[in-house]
């Protein structure tokens, strides 16, 4: 490994947030998926080996930044920064001339990383790509914007995407704590007391941002009164003040976890949007993690909406899928929109007819009970007849024709029972004019969420 090339340390007036900034990739707190050990960008920095272009796409706080200047410390090429906010063409073309000499006259590489890549327009992109390709530079973006979006394809795809998370809870608790720890980049040296549930308030109130939330430790702490000891007490209502946000009474492992999803879920079977609303919105900032919210929204489009209106299910999942790709804080659009579309769709539970199906299976006596015409001919069709007497329903007039599809001893039964809500009152219609009599499911009883 090479050994280790470190800055010169921040100035003590620096922002908490810029003197706690890692120092070493073992200091380094998340991405694992993509940092952990023996993962390859790990491997590929620690041993001076990052020889492609890289893309770092990724909320803010999440360490972008910091992991840019970690390859910056491990390598012995030399390393150059740009702020796609400040800098243009005219530094790029400065930048390539150097990196061009460096190389023919001093046989060594430039690594180039580019803050907020996705604000060059498309000009500037283009005016890097050629020299991406011929080697003349390594280039490192980072960018809060999907790249595959916002960066040029070209150069997407001379460059492998690292997709960075945002920090969990955990994550922003041990860098809070490290700074409380530590005597030289943090407050270690002063007498400081926070109790452990407002420090858990403001690592969960960050919401992934390590940046934010070390910006709100510092206010609260510099802004604070010291005892006649000299010692510093931090209170949640500190942290209220520093981060601009109350606290929200939710435990996500207890009581208010449970009762919270269930009044939420309880609103929109209830049709009651605005109940709903509230419910989605106590999750959210509470830090509820939001992809167990879509999945109950998934559920309760079959369960509770069903065939009622048949886009509630597809409605549901397509708020999942974007919030893969967008994420929080612009996330909240989609668990809304999934959330109002269901509490206002007609409603009905006729999908729990497969429970009534999977009752009678479970009753069943007999291996083979599937009735001779509906077997496979493929097999059997001469010796034992199998397939013998089934009817191609597309050869009917209306593509439907009467036929026995049960088992004999189930004939004349019936699981599923459409509702007269929305499109399901079609169904069942379609079904009345097929089969004859489909009367409505009987209203359901209470059942506990």
């Amino acid at each position: 490994m090479l050994p280790f090339m470190s800055d010169p340390a921040p100035p003590p007036a620096a922002p908490l947030a810029e003197r706690m900034r890692p120092r070493t990739l073992d200091e380094f707190v998340g991405q694992e998926h993509i940092l952990g050990d023996g993962k390859v960008l790990r491997r590929a920095i620690e041993n001076d080996r990052l020889f492609s272009s890289i893309i770092l796409w990724g909320p803010p706080g999440c360490g972008k930044t910091t992991l840019a200047r970690l390859i910056a410390h491990h390598t012995q090429a030399h390393f150059v920064t740009l702020s796609a906010v400040l800098a243009g063409k005219a530094d790029l073309r400065k930048i390539i001339a150097q990196a061009r000499e460096r190389r023919q006259h001093h046989r060594q590489r430039t690594i180039l990383f580019v803050d907020e890549v996705h604000r060059w327009n498309k000009a500037q992109q283009d005016a890097l790509l050629p020299h991406v390709e011929n080697g003349t530079i390594t280039f490192i973006g980072a960018t809060t914007e999907n790249p595959y979006f916002e960066v040029i394809p070209a150069l997407v795809s001379r460059s492998r995407v690292f997709q960075l998370q945002a920090l969990s809870a955990a994550h922003i608790l041990r860098i809070l704590q490290a700074a409380l720890r530590d005597p030289e980049r943090g407050y270690g040296a002063r007498q400081v007391r926070v109790s452990p549930q407002a420090l858990a308030f403001l690592a969960e109130a960050a919401r992934g941002d390590a940046r934010a939330a070390l910006n709100a430790l510092e206010m609260a702490l510099e802004t604070a009164t010291p005892d006649a000891q000299g010692g510093y007490t931090l209170s949640l209502e500190a942290f209220q003040q520093a981060i601009q946000q109350r606290a929200v009474l939710y435990d996500k492992n207890g009581d208010a976890h449970y009762d919270t999803i269930s009044a939420f879920i309880k609103s929109v079977r209830g049709s009651d949007p605005d109940a709903a609303l509230y419910w989605l919105a106590k999750m959210v900032e509470a830090g509820e993690d939001p992809r167990f919210i879509l999945r109950r929204l998934l559920i309760l489009a079959a369960e509770d909406v069903g065939l009622a209106d048949p886009q509630a299910l597809t409605v549901a999942a397509a708020a999942a899928q974007a919030f893969e790709w967008v994420g929080l804080p612009e996330g909240v659009y989609h668990l809304a929109e999934a959330t109002l579309y269901l509490a206002t769709a007609p409603k009905s539970n006729s999908t729990k007819a497969y429970f009534a199906a999977r009752d009678a299976v479970r009753q069943q006596s007999t291996a083979d009970d599937v009735p001779r015409h509906l077997k496979d001919p493929s097999r059997d069709a001469s010796a034992l007849g199998h397939g013998r007497g089934y009817r191609y329903p597309h050869q009917a007039e209306g593509h439907f024709l009467r036929q026995q599809y049960l088992p004999d001893h189930l004939q004349g039964v019936r699981f599923y029972r459409p509702t007269r809500q929305g499109y399901e009152r079609t169904i069942a219609e379609r079904l009345a004019r097929w089969w004859g009599g489909a009367e409505e499911a009987p209203s359901p009883k209470a059942e506990e969420e």
